[in-house]
């Protein structure tokens, strides 16, 4: 018997409705839902909550090939949860880009290393689209930090590629516009969260 299977049984035994044991189990209607009609499975924590309610181990709940599943699930979440707090806190670190002296302004035959917001002598248009690729990958970095948690598919799916054509399209821009010292340090990050994807498939 399925998890899905022995999940019903156990509830029905109980003479409870979903709604009922998802309140007990602390989890919305929606996931006891998916979990006993089989198009989902519980993470460990839940897996332990419903073995702890229903007085069974985890072993009576899961065939050994369900657990083994499972583990790899979670194993592979886990690592996905490491990943976009590691991308979501480089990409929170470009801010300081603003007020960190790495751009280059021409003074006479030298050039001065200013901060963004000091510099001057360049056109209006190109601060513009450096404020706009910083203040940009700054906000997907929070978004990253703050909805590791979002259970959508889209979403899980792109969200790390879309941190990293982030960074190579500040890479592209920096070294367009021979900004040496930004290119090379959004380069190193780059590459950071490239080694973390590959590291990851």
């Amino acid at each position: 018997m399925e998890l899905n299977e022995k999940l019903q049984e156990l509830r029905k035994q109980k003479e409870l409705t979903q709604e009922e044991l998802a309140e007990k189990l602390f989890v919305s209607r929606t996931a006891i839902s998916k979990w006993e009609s089989g198009r989902g499975y519980p993470n460990i924590d839940s897996l332990k909550a419903i073995a702890e309610f229903f007085d069974v181990t985890i072993d009576e709940l899961l065939s050994s090939k369900e657990l083994l599943s499972l583990a790899q699930k979670d194993s592979a979440i886990k690592i996905q949860q490491v990943r976009d707090l590691v991308f979501g806190l480089l990409d929170l670190s470009f801010l300081l880009l603003i007020f960190i002296p790495l751009f280059g302004q021409p003074e006479g035959d030298f050039i001065r290393q200013v901060s963004l917001i000091a510099i001057e002598y360049i056109p209006i248009y190109i601060e513009v689209i450096y404020y706009t690729i910083i203040l940009g990958i700054t906000v997907f970095g929070t978004l990253l930090l703050t909805l590791q948690n979002w259970d959508n598919g889209i979403w899980i799916k792109n969200k790390s590629k879309i941190s990293v054509l982030l960074s190579i399209l500040s890479v592209m821009i920096f070294m367009a516009t021979l900004q040496p010292y930004i290119s090379t340090l959004s380069f190193i990050l780059l590459l950071i969260k490239a080694s973390l994807l590959f590291k990851g498939q």
